[in-house]
């Protein structure tokens, strides 16, 4: 459809505000560019818009700046305020340095120590709340009435959406709009989305918009489907950056009129999308910034057919260094490259070699064994496949071998914790309970876990691992006596941690 065809009378008002978006005195026009490997291994043409590439390293310097651009002087002298997990912070203070604005930014205490130092270097005052969004919301909003700001919404204002929508009016310059397909884009409250999209649905209704979400903070998925906003109770933080529980009012509105499918994804989705922009470009997006890119891979499973022209925000780059390892270890289970399996194999003399026969020549990322009992030995093994079909195929070859199996390659407790605790039962007979405990991840908050913990409770296993993300998981295996079973009960229900019992779990019979 040629330009100039207008889809509707929101899309045309948004259309004008794009056009008169002020950004470019802070914000660069990003390059697009196509992702070779990835490209390949899809049959498509893929092409990530970089937006890491921002001074702020993410999009959301256009949007904020927009907004901030078009206060009045009477507005700007009495300062302002937002809420954000990081990204939209960095906009907000680095425009109110170009802007000589006074910036106060309420992050929550899981933010990422690399965004809170970000904002502090372009001059913004950090104020950390809360464990969400919303709570650190909540308190912007209470200072904004106690001090007289102006608040700066991430995402539910009608200039800081047209700011972002700036990005669309790139990309049907960079590229000829009669070619592509499809535009990827991650949601978080929805604003790069209906920006994007109204612009690009505007002009060229043809290209579909798909917006991406994690399966754990899916709140636009919802959404959508139910025809009206839906808050979620939790949303999970790993993707930091769109760890939204509640959409916004105008975004949603036109997330209606502008979005034409949605995709979900998980934690080792994003992960491996993370490995393969980085294959392509050398650059290391953050879990939110690589969202979209992993929504393109899940689509295209999905859409197999013809070699379509895709688009794929690359977003953001506010990346935690430490956060790498975490990435790295669960990157290949998002790729489907890497199976992990429980086998019994006979303890003899031998048996190592017979094994490793039976695998052939396929890769061993990681092989834990402890001797624990005298006829036969439970190893915990890691080997490189090329998808599920193999692994499906490894698991017959091995069990027409005589060796029984079972396949962990999906199982959270077996990647989280199990991996680092192989080492055969405890050699006492116990009683044991096992829990998965997941607790915001700053200071304070394990030691709150155990000081809660009853009297009386007996902790016989103990596994905490840093994954630098935003939750800490441990792993608990606890002696509870039948006297102080209603206090443990008491216990979890005021802990106000998300926990999942693991006793009866299969590889906890074979590994602890």
């Amino acid at each position: 459809m040629s330009i100039g065809m207008i889809a509707s009378s929101i899309l045309q008002e948004y259309l004008d505000r794009i056009l008169k978006a002020r950004v470019y005195e802070v914000a660069v026009q990003t390059p697009l560019e196509l992702a070779p490997r990835l490209s390949r291994r899809l049959g498509a043409k893929v092409y990530l818009k970089r937006e890491d590439q921002q001074p702020v390293f993410s999009f959301k310097i256009r949007g904020a700046y927009n907004r901030m651009r078009q206060l009045t002087p009477s507005e700007l002298a009495k300062g302002v305020i937002c809420s954000s997990a990081g990204n939209h912070a960095q906009g907000v203070a680095l425009s109110g340095q170009k802007l000589g604005v006074k910036t106060c930014i309420v992050m929550p205490r899981t933010t990422p120590m690399i965004k809170v130092d970000a904002v502090r270097n372009w001059g913004g005052e950090v104020v950390l709340f809360g464990d969400s969004y919303q709570e650190a919301q909540g308190e912007a909003m209470r200072l904004m009435r106690e001090k007289n700001l102006v608040y700066i919404h991430p995402y539910d204002d009608p200039e800081v959406i047209a700011g972002q929508g700036t990005i669309g009016l790139e990309l049907l310059r960079q590229l000829d709009p009669d070619t592509v397909d499809a535009v990827f884009v991650p949601i978080g409250g929805g604003g790069l989305i209906s920006g994007i999209g109204a612009c690009i649905k505007a002009l060229y209704p043809r290209i579909r918009i798909v917006g991406v979400e994690p399966e754990e903070a899916a709140s636009m998925t919802q959404s959508l489907a139910a025809g009206q906003i839906v808050e979620l109770s939790e949303v999970g933080l790993f993707a930091d950056g769109v760890a939204v529980k509640k959409v916004g009012t105008n975004t949603f509105a036109l997330c209606q009129e502008v979005v034409d499918e949605m995709i979900t994804v998980d934690t080792d989705a994003i992960c491996a999308a993370i490995k393969d922009v980085f294959e392509d470009t050398r650059s290391i997006l953050e879990p939110a910034g690589a969202l979209a890119v992993a929504g393109c891979k899940a689509w295209r499973r999905q859409h197999p057919e013809g070699e379509p022209t895709l688009i794929a925000l690359a977003c953001g780059a506010n990346m935690n260094f430490d956060r790498l390892r975490h990435v790295a270890e669960r990157a290949e289970f998002g790729e489907e490259r890497e199976a992990l399996l429980a086998v019994t194999i006979p303890e003899r003399p031998g048996s190592f070699r017979a094994f490793c026969e039976a695998i052939g020549e396929r890769g061993i990322t990681e092989f834990n064994y402890r001797f624990a009992h005298v006829d036969k030995a439970h190893v915990f093994v890691g080997i490189q496949v090329e998808g599920e079909a193999e692994t499906t195929r490894l698991i017959a070859s091995l069990e027409q071998q005589d060796y029984a199996c079972v396949n962990l390659t999906g199982d959270e407790f077996a990647k989280l914790h199990l991996r680092h605790l192989v080492g055969g039962p405890a050699p006492l007979e116990v009683a044991e309970r096992l829990f998965r405990f997941e607790f915001p991840e700053r200071p304070g908050a394990l030691l709150r876990f155990l000081t809660a913990l009853p009297p009386g409770c007996n902790i016989t296993l103990f596994h905490y691992r840093n994954q630098g993300a935003d939750v800490g998981r441990v792993l608990a295996g606890m002696q509870i006596p039948e006297a102080v079973e209603a206090d443990f009960e008491a216990f979890l229900e005021k802990l106000g941690y998300e926990f999942m019992e693991e006793t009866g779990h299969p590889a906890s019979m074979l590994f602890l």
